[in-house]
C-alpha cells in the first residue's frame, strides 16, 4: 500500500510548474496568517497554516500541535472549561464551526480534543459544549454534526428551554471514518476502526470496527472476523 507521504509526493511531481506556484504561493499566505495568529493563542507547536476569513475567538483556550491547518471561513471558539485541543497534521477544513458555548459566555461548554492526523470536512458542525474527544486518523466526510448536549423536556409543566440542558459527550475513536451528512448526538461512542455511511443519523453507541448504514433500515455487520 502506497503511504500518504508517497502519495503526495507522487501527486507534486505530476502536477505542472504553474499549478506547484499557486500551491506554493497559497500555502505561503496560510503561513503568514498562522504568524500572526501564533501570539494570540495558548499553544501551539511547528507549522500553523490559517485560511482566509478564518475567526478565532478567545485563543488563550486553544492549543495547536505540529502543522494543523485552518482552512477558508473556518470559525473555532474556544471559549469553554477544559479548552480546544488540536493534535499534529489535524485539518480543520472550509466552513467548520467548532462552538463549545454561546458567544457571550451564558452556556459555559466543555471543549474539544482532536488527536493526530485527523481531519474534519468542510462546512462539519462541533457543538461540543459537552466534551468530544476524537481520536487519531479520523476522518470526517463533509457537512457531518456532532451536538454534545440535548435539551431536558420532562417537564410538561415548565418550557423546554427553561429545562435547561444534559452533556453525555461524545467519543469517535481511532480510525474512523465518518462519511458526509453524519450527525452524531449526545452520549455517543464510536468504536475504533468503525466506518459510518453517508446521511446516517448516530443515536447510540458502535461497536469496534462496524460498518453502519442507514437507508431505509439500518444495519450493521464487522469489518473484523
Amino acid at each position: 500500500m502506497i503511504s500518504i507521504k508517497n502519495r503526495v509526493l507522487k501527486m507534486y511531481r505530476e502536477i505542472g510548474k504553474k499549478d506547484r506556484l499557486i500551491i506554493l504561493h497559497r500555502t505561503f499566505i496560510k503561513f503568514v496568517r498562522g504568524i500572526i495568529k501564533r501570539p494570540f493563542l495558548k499553544e501551539v507547536h511547528g507549522l500553523l497554516l490559517i485560511g482566509k476569513n478564518v475567526q478565532i475567538y478567545h485563543g488563550k483556550k486553544i492549543r495547536c500541535g505540529k502543522n494543523v491547518k485552518f482552512e477558508d471561513y473556518s470559525e473555532i471558539q474556544g471559549l469553554c472549561s477544559d479548552g480546544i485541543k488540536f493534535g499534529n497534521y489535524v485539518t480543520i477544513s472550509r466552513g467548520v464551526m467548532i462552538r463549545p458555548s454561546s458567544y457571550y459566555g451564558g452556556d459555559y461548554g466543555v471543549g474539544l480534543i482532536i488527536g493526530d492526523h485527523s481531519s474534519i470536512g468542510p462546512y462539519g458542525y462541533i457543538g461540543c459544549s459537552g466534551r468530544i474527544v476524537i481520536g487519531q486518523n479520523v476522518m470526517f466526510g463533509p457537512k457531518c454534526n456532532l451536538f454534545a448536549e440535548n435539551h431536558v423536556f420532562s417537564d410538561t409543566e415548565s418550557s423546554i428551554k427553561s429545562q435547561g440542558v444534559c452533556q453525555k459527550g461524545i467519543v469517535v475513536e481511532d480510525d474512523c471514518w465518518i462519511g458526509s451528512n453524519v450527525t452524531i448526538l449526545d452520549g455517543v461512542t464510536i468504536g475504533k476502526g468503525s466506518v459510518i455511511g453517508a446521511g446516517t443519523v448516530v443515536t447510540k453507541d458502535i461497536p469496534k470496527g462496524s460498518i453502519v448504514v442507514d437507508k431505509k433500515e439500518k444495519y450493521i455487520r464487522q469489518r473484523y472476523s
